[in-house]
């Protein structure tokens, strides 16, 4: 097949499947052109077996159009050419935005697919349902903190002290669960091996020659406990009879996984978290406005790369250990810079109300701590506006990484939101008033940043003309010398 009929056969596929904006991802093997498609109902599916290079199509995980052994092969780089110019010719609209950040989100995420960061995945998914109990009891805490301090209701405050603690005091079990649960395991199984990790009993037992303590290893410890008693369980349901299964693999399953768990992993898990919570809290005393500097600053692109799934375990293990966890404010600051870029978006495009009207509908979350929607929506395609949000947040970062080295810890009493929302969940070491001034500061200083870094360097001249255009216009042509 020539090159051009190569091309043909791609550009009359294009349009049956939705257009370039419903192609999420293009693969091919040996005979099949394999699809994702963001909206299957758009899909043409009689039309496209009607070609004559069709031979056929098949649905699976992927929208697959069978062409063939060789022909495939050459079709697929002309159809993702196709695609790739379809999106860069996308309007200097909202919607031509979304369009390419929807296009750069599920490449990310395809290339986010390696067992690694899958397994990180699976772990974020243990922590996340925690996440509503973490903020509820942490408020109330908060709550309790600010009473005591103030001497008022003083009949009340211990009950408060019991619901904001009794959570926390059982966390091990409800994690243990999770991860039987997302590790394929018997949910019930992983929370009882975990909640050996908990239970007071624990004190009279000797491993590496000192004795445990209730809760030592924590949520790790937990996580570590489930993720062996989901192998034990899967070990036996392959080799016990299916006829004393019901007897013998529970049994097993809690035995060996909890025998391992008092006598290695508790102790390991503890020598682990002990040691998260020390480096975590020296990063900050020593490093102060650097380390804040490099963690504000770098951890929108870790969102980018999936890789900040694996800071949730270590908040749960700062929270569970001081109370709060010191790095989550400061990573907080990545917000902030990316809400500053958004306006300076809205600022230099007067004449795009379409990306305008966006960054209106979006801005508003955005300060809450949810930035998905201005980053995929807007920075995000844009590109340079990201760089200039992740200089927002380094910035941001830093005020809060030199008061944390002056001895002034900012931490937040639960995992989950940022922004204005992490403000009822502050915690630190000098009381409320000083915690939350820091904090504020910290966001004025990512707002500040992000402005003024995507204002004056956000935009090319180019790209001022294909964006700064009312929709259906274009940009007028360079004057003749």
């Amino acid at each position: 097949m020539a090159p051009d009929k190569n091309r043909a056969t791609a550009a009359a596929i294009l349009p049956l499947v939705g257009g370039g904006a419903n192609v999420t991802a293009v693969a091919h093997c040996m005979t099949r052109l394999r699809l994702g498609l963001r909206d299957r109902s758009l899909v043409q599916d009689e039309a496209l077996k009607a070609l004559p290079a069709v031979l056929g199509v098949v649905e699976d995980d992927t929208y697959q159009i069978v062409l063939g052994p060789g022909t495939v092969a050459r079709v697929t780089p002309e159809f993702e050419a196709l695609v790739e110019a379809e999106r860069a010719a996308a309007p200097a609209t909202a919607d031509g935005l979304a369009v390419r950040g929807a296009a750069i989100k599920a490449a990310r995420t395809a290339r986010n697919a390696t067992p690694f960061k899958l397994f990180l995945r699976k772990v974020a998914d243990v922590f996340v349902p925690l996440i509503p109990a973490l903020i509820g009891c942490g408020v109330i805490a908060g709550l309790n903190g600010l009473l005591v301090n103030l001497g008022l209701l003083p009949s009340v405050t211990p009950a408060l002290a019991a619901i904001s603690s009794g959570f926390m005091a059982l966390i091990a079990v409800f994690v243990g669960h999770n991860t039987a649960k997302e590790f394929g395991g018997t949910p019930v199984l992983g929370g009882a091996v975990a909640a050996i990790v908990v239970f007071p009993g624990v004190e009279r037992i000797d491993a590496f020659g000192r004795h445990l303590s209730p809760g030592q290893g924590g949520v790790l410890g937990a996580l570590a406990a489930a993720l062996l008693a989901v192998r034990v369980e899967k070990w036996c349901r392959r080799r016990v009879p299916e006829s004393l299964d019901v007897l013998l693999t529970p049994t097993l399953t809690v035995l060996v996984s909890g025998l391992v768990t008092v006598f290695g992993l508790m102790f390991l898990a503890g020598e682990v978290s002990t040691a998260v919570g020390d480096f975590a809290n020296l990063l900050l005393e020593n490093g102060g406005a650097v380390a804040g500097l490099v963690l504000g600053g770098l951890f929108l692109p870790l969102v980018m790369l999936g890789l900040h799934q694996a800071l949730i375990p270590i908040h749960t293990t700062l929270i569970e250990q001081q109370g709060y966890t010191v790095l989550l404010p400061v990573l907080a600051m990545a917000g902030a810079g990316q809400v500053g870029a958004a306006a300076a978006v809205y600022v230099r495009l007067p004449r795009n109300p379409s990306i305008r009207r966006t960054i209106r509908s979006a801005l508003p979350a955005g300060l809450l701590g949810v930035g998905e929607p201005l980053i995929y929506g807007v920075s995000l395609p844009l590109g340079r506006p990201f760089v200039t949000a992740c200089a927002g947040g380094a910035v941001g970062g830093a005020f809060v990484g030199l008061f944390n080295m002056l001895g002034d810890k900012v931490g937040s009493a639960a995992i989950g939101p940022s922004g204005w929302a992490l403000f009822p969940l502050l915690d630190g070491n000098r009381g409320l008033g000083t915690t939350a001034a820091v904090y504020a500061g910290g966001l004025l200083a990512g707002y500040v940043t992000g402005f003024l870094a995507t204002y004056w360097f956000g935009f090319t001249k180019d790209m001022l003309e294909e964006f700064d255009a009312a929709p259906g216009t274009k940009p007028a042509p360079p004057a003749l010398a």
